[in-house]
């Protein structure tokens, strides 16, 4: 399950999603905003994403964890967009399997490709300026 949103994120919501009776691991990944980047105070953060290719490349991640642990059946993706300020969820990722180490290789994967294919965008804004940071590795 995907989700993209402008609404405030809550891991609550996120772990019913993939909680089974058969799941003995729920791992959850808290993406948030943090105080700064580098030496510059980071004020806040805007996201944006293209989303119908987004909401494509989000499921893709998780058809392709699927397909590499087929024991991990329960995966929630959201991710949101628009203004967070320091210390709000930006991205939550929750997988859940019979294992815990399925579930940890899951969560890392998944999190590294939805940092090489999804479009989506974080401008960062410092007290001396901002910049837009790819969400894409390399960019």
């Amino acid at each position: 399950m995907i989700e993209i949103t402008l609404d405030p994120l809550i891991p609550e919501d996120s772990i019913k999603k993939v909680s089974r009776d058969y799941n003995g691991a729920v791992l959850t990944f808290l993406g948030t905003t943090r105080s700064s980047t580098g030496d510059r105070k980071v004020l806040y953060l805007e996201y944006e994403a293209y989303r119908p290719m987004a909401d494509k490349m989000l499921m893709e991640i998780v058809n392709e964890i699927q397909t590499k642990w087929p024991i991990v059946r329960d995966v929630a993706i959201s991710h949101r967009l628009g203004r967070l300020e320091v210390g709000d969820i930006s991205l939550i990722v929750a997988i859940a399997s019979p294992h815990r180490s399925d579930a940890f290789e899951a969560c890392q994967y998944s999190i590294d490709r939805i940092k090489q294919i999804v479009p989506i965008w974080k401008k960062e804004f410092f007290e001396d300026g901002q910049v837009w940071v790819g969400s894409q590795e390399g960019h």
